[in-house]
């Protein structure tokens, strides 16, 4: 199939400025660029023509922080994300993902982050290692037609709390050196079998136990086979710049690329201070530290209400958690971490019940909550807040996803101006009332932050989503608009982009994206959904980089 986009502004994806061209894609290849006017269905033997006056033609944008891992295999449709443009996600973030594991792994992290991508009961999990996982997402279904098994194409990130609780199971503690050389020799084997790097949530069990030097280790084989670190870091409320230099430290001291996810400046002792955090990744890079970030365009964030306990409270997983809240005493210690000091789990800020709000439950008696803070429960319910917050993870089973309003305006500009920034939406795809993110955030940056506010020109803010991140990911032919690379491609109108969802509404399309095509495929035509499967497992290769394999992988760099 030849689709020739004819008369089309061309942002390709390297900052450069927009140009008027006309762009040929062959199969899953962009196979022409040239003058726009100079090329005809005629010439070209084209199977449809696609007249683009008005829109911009640009990369797919690359979601640094998704949390698609299941839903890319259960919602797939993925409309969430191919109507923004989405047409290359990274998984495995935050530390906790599904795999690699064994079965008893896989089950405690099933119940860890149902809040982020529910757990159901009649979904197959056939894979344990992170090379099963790509093949899996990369296995057309029997009797499928579509062609393909997932929406977008995705790449992996080893999860560290995963890799620990693999090894050394769901409590606190230090490894062995036997456990340390276990954890960095599973480190290696999925990095062999096509993860990029490896992540962290160094606010979630068990992945926060680890030591800097237990990272350390991770790091150095991380490093050494090209890949890179992307820590959810130990705080970003107090103390948040102790633990951005932690992770910049670790950096320089074991040569590992460093990649900081959801890179904020949260709560209110940090408000304002964008600049300070800004100025210690600059010195880094001057010393030769590579470094990048993402960030979402919002104010909130979204975890899960079990996050706010104290990692000690969590040792051990559901049972034993859920055991420490039902005796009274050990309730009382909880509460006392949560209420005066500022658990570990919340970024030692304490627990501020108006800013926690539910978005999402697993236990169907608990959908009431929905929409309403902890503060706004207690006083519906005449108990005092930290009884409410107990008993929904209680009743719950620590299932329950919520939002948190903790952020600043100011310092979310300043961050997304960074040399080196990049788009990731942190979004989560279920619950009752999730995160616009999830549906909001690439528009979001070219409507509002670009267009309308003016803090980066078209062409930057492009780059930032696609060509950027492409680097980072090291794909081979991927996240630019150039000959011989992968026909992952968007056509919007940037007079009418503009992210729809909102806290209220949370699953609404953008509008002002026409078109998106994954590896030559339309996935979103004339504004509409086609139901086409044509993503593809991107894996890291013994060469260093980042592809398929098949036709598009041939491409040009």
């Amino acid at each position: 199939m030849k689709t020739l986009i004819s008369n089309a502004t061309l942002v390709d994806g390297t900052g450069a400025g927009r140009r008027p061209a006309d762009v040929l894609l062959d199969g899953p290849v962009i196979a022409r660029i040239a003058d726009a006017g100079s090329l005809s269905a005629g010439e070209t033997g084209a199977d449809r023509v696609i007249d683009a006056t008005g829109m911009v033609l640009g990369p797919g944008f690359i979601d640094m922080h998704s949390h698609s891992d299941l839903q890319l295999l259960i919602n797939k449709d993925h409309y969430a994300k191919l109507s923004q443009g989405v047409t290359t996600e990274l998984l495995g973030q935050d530390g906790l993902s599904y795999a690699p594991v064994d079965d008893a792994t896989l089950a405690g992290i099933r119940e860890k982050i149902a809040g982020w991508n529910d757990n159901p009961s009649d979904f197959d999990w056939n894979w344990r290692t992170v090379g099963e996982y790509l093949d899996r997402l990369d296995t057309p279904e029997d009797g499928d037609g579509s062609g393909g098994r997932i929406a977008t194409n995705a790449a992996y990130l080893v999860p560290q709390g995963t890799v620990r609780a693999l090894v050394m199971g769901f409590d606190e503690g230090d490894p062995t050196p036997e456990q340390q050389q276990q954890m960095q020799d599973v480190v290696r084997a999925a990095m062999e079998e096509g993860a990029v790097g490896m992540s962290s949530g160094l606010t979630y069990t068990p992945g926060m136990y680890a030591k800097t030097e237990e990272l350390a280790g991770l790091c150095r084989t991380v490093g050494g086979l090209g890949g890179f670190y992307a820590p959810h870091h130990r705080s970003y409320g107090k103390n948040a710049l102790g633990a951005y230099a932690e992770m910049i430290e670790l950096a320089k001291d074991t040569g590992c690329a460093l990649h900081l996810s959801h890179a904020t400046m949260n709560f209110a002792e940090n408000k304002g201070r964008a600049r300070e955090l800004l100025d210690l990744i600059d010195e880094a890079l001057e010393q030769g530290v590579d470094i990048t970030l993402d960030t979402y365009p919002y104010l909130p964030g979204a975890t899960t209400l079990s996050a706010i306990l104290p990692s000690w409270a969590s040792s051990g997983g559901t049972e034993s958690t859920l055991a420490r809240l039902a005796d009274p005493a050990t309730k009382a210690r909880i509460r006392e971490a949560v209420e005066i000091y500022g658990s570990d789990g919340c970024h030692g800020v304490a627990a501020e019940w108006d800013t926690l709000e539910i978005s999402g439950v697993q236990n169907p008696s608990l959908a009431g909550y929905v929409g309403k803070t902890i503060k706004d429960i207690a006083a519906e319910t005449g108990q005092e807040p930290f009884d409410v917050f107990a008993g929904i993870l209680t009743e719950d089973r620590l299932g329950t996803g919520i939002l948190q309003h903790v952020g600043h305006e100011e310092n979310v500009q300043a961050i997304m101006k960074h040399r080196t920034h990049t788009g990731g939406s942190d979004g989560l795809l279920v619950g009752a009332k999730p995160h616009p993110r999830a549906w909001g955030t690439f528009p979001r940056y070219l409507g509002h932050y670009s267009r309308d506010l003016g803090l980066l020109s078209l062409e930057e803010t492009v780059h930032h989503l696609s060509g950027r991140p492409a680097a980072r990911l090291k794909l081979h032919n991927r996240g630019l608009v150039r000959e011989g690379f992968a026909a992952d491609v968007v056509l919007f109108d940037p007079e009418t982009i503009r992210d729809e969802a909102t806290f209220e509404n949370p699953r609404q399309a953008a509008s002002g994206i026409h078109y998106v095509f994954v590896n030559g495929t339309p996935a979103i035509d004339g504004g509409k959904p086609t139901g086409a499967r044509s993503g593809r497992a991107l894996r890291r290769h013994s060469d260093g980089l980042t592809r398929e394999t098949g036709p598009t992988s041939e491409g040009k760099q």
